[in-house]
């Protein structure tokens, strides 16, 4: 897994304080402490606590000199010895009170900011972000031609911007269309940008993929419709530091017209342009690139390698190619997928909606629940060996519109009848009651029910989009648009605690930030908005202390992909592969080893 620094961040609290949180990584022996340092202005740095922090990861400075810049630092604590120094957060002077790191963006005319992710694309250990932007995208299900072109813009954490991609009129922009993944794929200690391509896309350095085929044509827009039906398909991987494409190979192929209708599920660009991503450890060491194209229908899974410069096919699982069994896996996709080991033999599994597809592309079960709009991956049920899944179905089922189910064999444990589409389904623990996590539905059976699928509530919170470790409990907190919420299991109702003035949410009704996720100082996540203008990203980062702590989230590999994938058409939280809540157990501690920076 990546490299990662400490990732100190520091937040103006109040008048004179200043709260300053940073990870503890996953490669950190039980025992580490730290000490903190605070240099202001041209003064030497000072130690600001008085004996090794070993209980939290996080500090509030109330004596802060606001007047002059402060930089924070912290150094580890091993055998009593001090050892590694931090890079240094600096606050400048006079900064004004605000729970968030602002980066200004370089928006085009007429775009607005949307989905976001992040990866180190550099390699010094710390994040930068990749962001979407868009003018207006569409639904597949929707005709209509765009006025603009998709762009990816890659920006540091001090607001420096890096490169622009832009993909061209030949990739529709919308949400089901544009799955980029950010990651190391191939262990140098930088990320890779992986995103579907064709001719007309434009790298990050000018150069443009122009006519392949040598058809004299590289804008394959139906005017009338908007939709791309035509013309090459590429999947390229472009360089993270500087947005240049450094690899291209063909993307899954749509197949002969004639065979459209009965194969993906429609003719005029619909289901047939369904995309799907992700990344997967299916060896159990390294990462690999996950492509996927349809749900409805036939579904097309490959998974690619990217290493030593070179990019090369590991498998392919299609339900439509004879294989014995594969047919049962039509139609079982959903708006977004998950990844993650599910049968404990050290590489990852794909959790194709309502099917698992094994680590070496062979199916695993298919439940023939069918296509669902929102999917849940993690240990939600403590008291149960292995990871769950919770699913909504837009097949009304009286046996499951959403059901709880083994994440490796695929039984169900329970399911809740429904009469509709299922179209929005939450899991989290949110009711320190009842141990596990607490799921809820809209459009299928009301109510809150526990893990083992007994209703504690009639109500339901407000929000079912979204999830955010935000407070100092170990309860999750609900985000909805610019607001984050908390449960009140007590009188069955949810209060807002947390408001991003002057912010907007993306995606319309799923009102999901451009992201949501630990990529600052300790375990809890930080959630980044545009600003209503689109002029800027903010950070918002919790100023809330806590004495829980854990190594950082993004050291989980099942949290880390989550991160990775949460761009991928219909956004869903992250979740960890283990359980994170209530009457928890001591995290297990990671089995991985960080990237060594190559320069």
């Amino acid at each position: 897994m990546e490299y990662l620094g400490r990732g100190v961040v520091a937040i103006h609290q109040n008048k004179d304080s200043v709260f300053v949180s940073w990870r503890m990584l996953g490669t950190d022996p039980d025992d580490i402490a730290f000490n903190l340092y605070k240099k202001t202005g041209e003064h030497k740095p000072v130690k600001l606590n008085n004996e090794p922090i070993i209980k939290s990861t996080n500090y509030i400075d109330t004596k802060a000199d606001i007047s002059q810049s402060n930089a924070y630092f912290v150094k580890t604590i091993l055998k009593d010895k001090e050892r590694e120094t931090s890079v240094p957060f600096t606050l400048p002077a006079n900064a004004p009170v605000r729970p968030y790191l602002s980066i200004p963006l370089q928006t085009p005319e007429g775009y607005t900011p949307n989905d976001a992710s992040v990866g180190d694309l550099d390699g010094d250990g710390e994040y930068e972000i990749v962001l979407k932007q868009e003018m207006r995208g569409f639904d597949n299900a929707r005709k209509g031609v765009c006025i603009g072109t998709t762009k990816l813009e890659a920006y540091k954490l001090d607001g420096t911007f890096m490169w622009r991609i832009d993909l061209g009129p030949n990739i529709r922009e919308g949400a089901h269309y544009t799955q980029f993944m950010v990651y190391d794929f191939d262990g140098d200690g930088k990320a890779e940008i992986a995103v579907k391509t064709a001719e007309g896309t434009i790298d990050g350095t000018g150069t443009m993929i122009g006519d392949t085929n040598g058809d004299g044509i590289t804008n394959y827009v139906n005017p009338e419709t908007g939709y791309i039906l035509d013309g090459p398909e590429f999947l390229s991987i472009f360089d993270g530091k500087t947005g240049k494409e450094i690899a291209r190979t063909d993307y899954i192929a749509r197949g002969p017209k004639s065979e459209w209708k009965q194969t993906w599920g429609d003719d005029y660009g619909n289901r047939i342009d369904r995309f799907l991503a992700g990344v997967g450890y299916f060896d159990g060491v390294y990462p690999s690139l996950l492509i996927c194209r349809g749900y409805y229908g036939r579904a097309v899974l490959q998974a690619w390698n990217w290493r030593e410069g070179k990019l090369s096919k590991l498998w392919t699982f299609d339900t439509d190619d004879g294989t014995p069994g594969n047919s049962a896996y039509r139609g079982q996709g959903a708006h977004s997928l998950r990844i993650g080991d599910v049968d404990g033999d050290g590489k990852d599994e794909v959790v194709y909606g309502a099917c698992c597809i094994d680590d070496n592309g062979k199916g695993i079960y298919s439940t023939g629940l069918r296509h669902g709009d929102a999917m849940h991956l993690s240990d939600m049920d403590p008291d149960r060996p292995g990871l769950e899944v919770f699913m909504s179905h837009e097949t009304p089922s009286d046996i499951a519109g959403s059901e709880f189910r083994d994440a490796r064999t695929g039984a169900l444990i329970w399911g809740k009848p429904s009469h509709g589409d299922v179209g929005r389904a939450m899991a989290a623990d949110i009711d320190p009651r009842f141990k596990g996590y607490e799921c809820w539905v809209f459009g299928g059976e009301k109510g809150l029910f526990n893990c083992k699928g007994e209703k504690i509530s009639e109500n339901t919170p407000r929000s079912c989009n979204f999830g955010i470790w935000w407070d100092g409990d170990l309860l999750r907190e609900l985000l909805n648009k610019n607001y984050i919420s908390k449960w009140n299991w007590i009188n069955s109702t949810d209060s807002t605690i947390f408001t991003a003035e002057n912010c907007s949410s993306n995606n319309g009704t799923k009102a999901t930030p451009a992201l949501c996720a630990d990529i600052l100082g300790d375990w809890r996540e930080e959630v980044i908005f545009r600003t209503s203008d689109n002029k800027e990203l903010r950070i918002f980062s919790t100023t809330i202390p806590t004495n829980y702590r854990f190594y950082t989230l993004m050291h989980d590999p099942i949290y880390r992909i989550s991160v990775a994938t949460q761009n991928v058409a219909y956004n869903q939280p992250t979740q960890p592969g283990f359980y994170l809540g209530e009457g928890m157990e001591k995290p297990p501690h990671p089995n991985i080893i960080v990237n060594k920076i190559k320069k």
